[in-house]
C-alpha cells in the first residue's frame, strides 16, 4: 500500500476521532448513557490510530525531507544524515504499516467486556467432572497470573471429584477479548482415577465464555422475571441450609434460568443472577451476529461453533493439540497450571491474519 493511499484512508478517521471527541462532552450526549458508553469506547479506538498515524506521517515526512536533501545539499555531513534518517525510517515503515492495518480492522464490539465462564463435563462421566474440575483450576491459575478477578457463581459438584458444572465471573482487561478463545469441547485422554485396568479413556467437557453485559446493554422488565428463593446447598458457612439465600431467575419471554447460591446475602445472589441473565439475554442476540459472521468464513479460530471440539488433552505424550490451527505443544503440566497465554496468542495471530485477508484496506 502507498504512503499516500494510506494516509488518505487515515484523514477520514482523524475527522471522526475529532467529531467523536466534541460529541462526548455534549450535554445531551452524556445525558444518554447508552450513547456516552459507544461514543466513549470509539473515542480511545480512534485515539491508537490517529497516534499510529501521526507516526506514520512523521516517518514518511522525514523520507520526503531526507530525499530532498540528497537531491539538493552538497554538505556531506547533512547527506549522510539524511541517508541514516531515510534507512531508518524505511525500516520502521513496514512494521507501522502493519500495525495500522491491524487496528484498522473491526474489532469484536465485545473485547473489552468481563466474561462469564460456564464449564459443564460432557461425555465420560465422573471423569468428564473431574476433567472439568481441572479445567476450571486452570482458568483460575491463568486468570491470576493476568491480574484478573474471578468470582464464583454457582457449581454443582461431582460425585468422584470435580464439577458437573461451574459458572464464574472474570474482571479485567480485556477479558472476554482473551478468554472467547476457550469457548468450545474440550477433550481428555488420560487413564482415570476410576479405571483399574490402566486403559486410556477419552472424557470431554464443554466450556462457554459469554461477554459480560450491563444494564445500559439489556433492558430487562421485572414483570418479566419469575424469582425463587431455596436454601443453599454444599460447602459453606452456617447460613448454608438454614436460610432462603440462594436465587433461582426466570425470564419468562425467553426461558432462561440462571441461578446463584455463593453468596450469604439473598440480595447479593439476585444481583450476581441478574447479571448473568442479562448475559444469557444479550447472548442470544450477539450469537446470530457471531454466525452471520461465520457463514462468510472459511475458517474460524474464536467465533465458530461451540459445540466443535477444539483441544485435546493427552496425558500419556504430555501432549496438548489445538485443532483450529493445527497447533501441537507438549507442555501439558504447564498448560495445566495455568500457562495457556501460548495458545492464545497463537489462536489471535491466526484469527488476525484470517480477517486481514477479508478486509480490503
Amino acid at each position: 500500500m502507498s504512503d499516500n493511499t494510506l494516509l488518505d484512508k487515515l484523514e477520514g478517521l482523524v475527522t471522526r476521532f475529532e467529531e467523536v471527541g466534541t460529541l462526548i462532552t455534549d450535554p445531551a450526549v452524556l445525558a444518554d448513557m447508552k450513547r456516552f458508553v459507544k461514543l466513549n469506547k470509539e473515542y480511545h479506538d480512534l485515539e491508537k490510530i490517529v497516534d499510529a498515524r501521526n507516526r506514520y506521517k512523521t516517518l514518511v515526512d522525514g523520507i520526503a525531507e531526507g530525499k530532498l536533501i540528497l537531491e539538493n545539499d552538497d554538505d556531506p555531513d547533512m547527506r549522510q544524515m539524511a541517508k541514516e534518517e531515510i534507512d531508518n525510517n524505511s525500516v520502521l515503515l513496514p512494521e507501522l504499516e502493519e500495525e495500522i492495518k491491524l487496528l484498522l480492522i473491526p474489532a469484536d464490539p465485545e473485547d473489552d467486556k468481563n466474561a462469564i465462564v460456564e464449564i459443564r463435563g460432557g461425555t465420560g462421566g465422573d471423569e468428564a467432572a473431574i476433567f472439568a474440575g481441572d479445567l476450571y483450576r486452570m482458568y483460575i491459575k491463568y486468570c491470576d497470573s493476568k491480574g484478573w478477578k474471578t468470582e464464583l457463581t454457582s457449581c454443582t459438584e461431582g460425585s468422584s471429584g470435580g464439577f458437573k458444572e461451574i459458572i464464574f465471573s472474570v474482571t479485567g482487561e480485556s477479558v472476554y477479548g482473551t478468554l472467547k478463545y476457550e469457548s468450545g469441547v474440550h477433550r481428555v485422554q488420560r487413564v482415570p482415577q476410576t479405571e483399574t485396568q490402566g486403559r486410556v479413556h477419552t472424557s470431554a467437557a464443554t466450556v462457554a465464555v459469554l461477554p459480560e453485559v450491563d444494564e445500559v446493554d439489556v433492558d430487562i422488565r421485572e414483570s418479566d422475571i419469575r424469582v425463587d428463593t431455596y436454601c443453599s446447598s454444599g460447602a459453606g458457612g452456617q447460613s448454608v441450609n438454614t436460610t432462603y439465600s440462594a436465587v433461582r431467575l426466570v425470564h419468562i419471554p425467553t426461558g432462561i434460568t440462571v441461578q446463584c447460591q455463593d453468596e450469604k446475602s439473598q440480595h447479593k445472589n439476585k444481583a450476581k443472577a441478574l447479571t448473568e441473565l442479562r448475559s444469557r439475554i444479550y447472548n442470544i442476540e450477539y450469537q446470530k451476529w457471531l454466525d452471520e459472521i461465520a457463514s462468510k468464513r472459511k475458517t474460524m479460530v474464536s467465533t465458530g461453533d461451540r459445540s466443535a471440539k477444539i483441544r485435546t488433552y493427552n496425558y500419556p505424550q504430555g501432549r496438548v493439540t489445538d485443532h483450529r490451527i493445527n497447533l501441537t505443544l507438549y507442555n501439558l503440566g504447564a498448560i495445566m497450571e495455568g500457562d495457556v497465554q501460548g495458545i492464545i496468542d497463537q489462536l489471535i495471530v491466526a484469527e488476525n491474519a484470517e480477517r486481514m485477508k477479508e478486509t480490503e484496506l
